[in-house]
């Protein structure tokens, strides 16, 4: 069973920090494209970055140069760090992986970010 479990949401003042962890379970980690979305109040989901089994990066142009994503695949984790956050960046972060072999797609339940002014 597929497991990603997100943490290291919460209130944050404009020009702060956080970082956000997705624990992954139930997959071959360290082979898997993991990525972060993001979805505001009344707006679609959105790719906020992704990176993949080799290192590669890529990112929305929205916080490029703000937030870095990295892994650990000793840990089977991924994390979001996000600098310089704004009131912009308010969402809910959802963790994304899918399976490079069957191509389904895996979610989390998603961790909460509020960026306040």
């Amino acid at each position: 069973q597929v497991q990603l479990v997100e943490s290291g949401g919460g209130l944050v003042q404009a020009g702060g920090s956080l970082r956000l962890s997705c624990a992954a379970s139930g997959i071959i980690f360290s082979r898997n494209i993991m990525a972060w979305y993001r979805q505001a109040p009344g707006k679609q989901r959105e790719l906020v970055a992704r990176i993949t089994s080799g290192g590669n990066t890529n990112y929305a142009d929205t916080v490029k140069g703000r937030f870095t994503i990295s892994r650990d695949d000793a840990k089977n984790t991924v994390y979001l760090q996000m600098n310089s956050l704004n009131p912009g960046d308010t969402a809910v972060y959802y963790c994304n992986t899918r399976n490079p072999y069957s191509g389904l797609v895996y979610w989390g339940k998603g961790t909460l970010v509020t960026v306040s002014s």
